[in-house]
């Protein structure tokens, strides 16, 4: 039986281990991970990196070759899914619009990050998508490739929380076994 760990009689002959308790640097740590997860979704807040210094951290303070497997292994889903997300919607994102198009809704999301604190991003883009998209194609022809540039980014954010959740159940499987 692991250290920490001590047998319970239950019944039916079934026993189990009591896990130890957390202690409060897991638990901060846990907050950083969370932290990082929601800045996968919400503009501003570096996600995918906090996540890896909330597990990173967290291995250097355990200092096993576990806690450093668990690391390694979530850093390796992190860098997968950093490439994936853009790798998969930039190849149906080149079918869609140019990348001048692009470069308009970066400028736009720029704009509406100063104009519309926190969530000034999430209106900008779009809205500076469209503006090129009308500009360069007409309304009509604007509306659908809009639409594909915003499943285009849902889809990377979607291909990025999934690696950060993927990376967060491995840390906490690696919390568990330490």
């Amino acid at each position: 039986m692991r250290s920490g760990a001590s047998a319970v009689p239950a019944e039916r002959g079934w026993t189990c281990a009591r896990l130890r308790t957390m202690t409060g640097t897991v638990i901060v740590r846990a907050l950083v991970v969370a932290v990082g997860l929601a800045g996968i979704v919400v503009p501003g807040l570096p996600g995918t990196l906090l996540i890896a210094l909330g597990i990173g951290i967290w291995a250097g303070s355990v200092g096993s070759a576990t806690s450093w497997t668990v690391f390694g292994t979530a850093a390796a889903l992190l860098v997968a899914g950093a490439l994936l997300k853009y790798a998969v919607p930039g190849r149906r994102l080149k079918t869609a619009v140019p990348n001048r198009t692009l470069l308009v809704g970066a400028l736009g999301a720029l704009v509406g990050f100063f104009v519309i604190p926190v969530v000034g991003v999430l209106v900008g883009f779009p809205v500076g998508v469209y503006a090129a998209e009308r500009a360069r194609v007409g309304a009509r022809a604007a509306r659908p490739s809009t639409t594909a540039v915003l499943r285009a980014i849902g889809l990377s954010i979607l291909i990025e929380l999934l690696a950060g959740l993927a990376a967060t159940l491995t840390w906490a499987v690696g919390v568990a076994a330490t």
